[in-house]
């Protein structure tokens, strides 16, 4: 799994991105989530990991979880 940060949250439409460790910048989709209630907890700065999943637009990522703040 890659980690990385939220850096930004565009709530209305569903998607963000994320600051990947290597300093990739990866869009992620609220159904990424394996709930979509998540989604309304995200905040810019928590710490993230997931897979990359590449298809014919851009890398985004999947299976995307929230790091809790003790293993941050």
């Amino acid at each position: 799994m890659i980690h990385g940060t939220i850096e930004k949250i565009v709530a209305e439409r569903g998607f963000g991105f994320i600051r990947a460790a290597d300093g990739r910048q990866i869009f992620f989709h609220r159904r990424a989530l394996a709930t979509t209630e998540v989604f309304d907890t995200l905040r810019v700065g928590l710490t993230v990991e997931f897979d990359l999943q590449v298809d014919s637009k851009r890398p985004r990522a999947a299976r995307l979880m929230v790091v809790p703040r003790s293993e941050a």
